[in-house]
């Protein structure tokens, strides 16, 4: 059985004090000790960002990637060993600014990989520029006049482009992202959780008070499994009520969208890593 103590590191966190990136820490090891992942059945990824710290936290196989490329290199990780639980851990900036190709093609391509995004809604590390999140006309590093932009919602470009299931957390409460942690992982297919992260640095419009005010959570009436009315309530985020908890879940992976399956299948006789070089290059 995994515990605390076999997931801890020489490294304390050193996110400041108060930071979103604390909770979803604290939910991932809290699912990880649930659920007995480890460096025998885990991998993790991250990108570049505040996000990227999680990896000198958790004692769990992991590589730390190009900023914006956690996405191609943990499905180059699930094709090599399709056994393995891969959680990527990516920020608003990485996720959807330098990596915004490849979280779109990841999506109609639903690889079973478990994505969770630190959403802050700005570039945190580098000290608060705009990111392809932030709302419009706020006054960033980068934007002294205001964004000019309207900020990209990430549940309806997941939900349209393919993912299969696919979440919204707050970073609040550490108990129903533990939960929906392991739901996500759970799911055969592309798992995307948005997770709502108060910078309590340097955003100082999205506060944890501004998102207790407005988030309430799918109710038992909600339909998971229509893709139509998840992505209308996944437009919400644009209102002054911000729905939380699993938005759209296919029952199955949908017909035709288990593409990594094909190719592992095709190459499962053929290990020799020399002779697939070889076929490919």
């Amino acid at each position: 059985m995994t515990s605390m103590s076999d997931l801890k590191t020489p490294h304390p966190p050193n996110w400041c004090p108060g930071c979103g990136n604390i909770s979803i820490w604290g939910a991932f090891k809290q699912a990880a000790v649930n659920q007995g992942w480890d460096n025998t059945n885990t991998a993790l990824v991250a990108g570049i960002g505040c996000h990227g710290h999680m990896l000198n936290f958790v004692k769990i196989t992991s590589l730390e990637g190009l900023h914006g490329r956690p996405l191609p290199v943990a499905t180059g990780i699930k094709l090599a060993n399709q056994k393995l639980n891969v959680f990527v851990f990516t920020g608003d900036g990485d996720c959807f600014g330098e990596g915004g190709n490849h979280f779109i093609h990841t999506c109609r391509r639903n690889h079973d990989l478990t994505v969770i995004i630190h959403d802050n809604s700005l570039y945190a590390l580098t000290t608060g520029q705009t990111s392809p999140r932030t709302p419009q006309g706020l006054t960033t590093k980068s934007t002294p006049q205001g964004n000019p932009d309207e900020p990209i919602n990430p549940l309806s470009l997941a939900i349209i482009s393919g993912a299969t299931f696919v979440a919204r957390a707050y970073a609040g409460d550490m108990e129903e992202l533990t939960d929906l942690i392991t739901k996500a992982n759970e799911h055969k297919g592309l798992s995307i959780i948005d997770v709502l992260q108060p910078c309590i640095s340097f955003n100082k419009s999205l506060t944890h008070d501004f998102y207790r005010e407005r988030i309430y959570y799918l109710g038992s009436d909600y339909d998971p499994t229509d893709k139509d009315e998840a992505l209308a309530r996944s437009r919400e985020l644009e209102s002054d009520r911000i729905p939380l908890g699993i938005f759209y879940n296919s029952d199955a992976v949908e017909k035709g969208k288990e593409p990594q399956k094909a190719l592992i299948e095709n190459e499962a006789a053929d290990r020799d890593l020399d002779k697939l070089f070889r076929k490919y290059i």
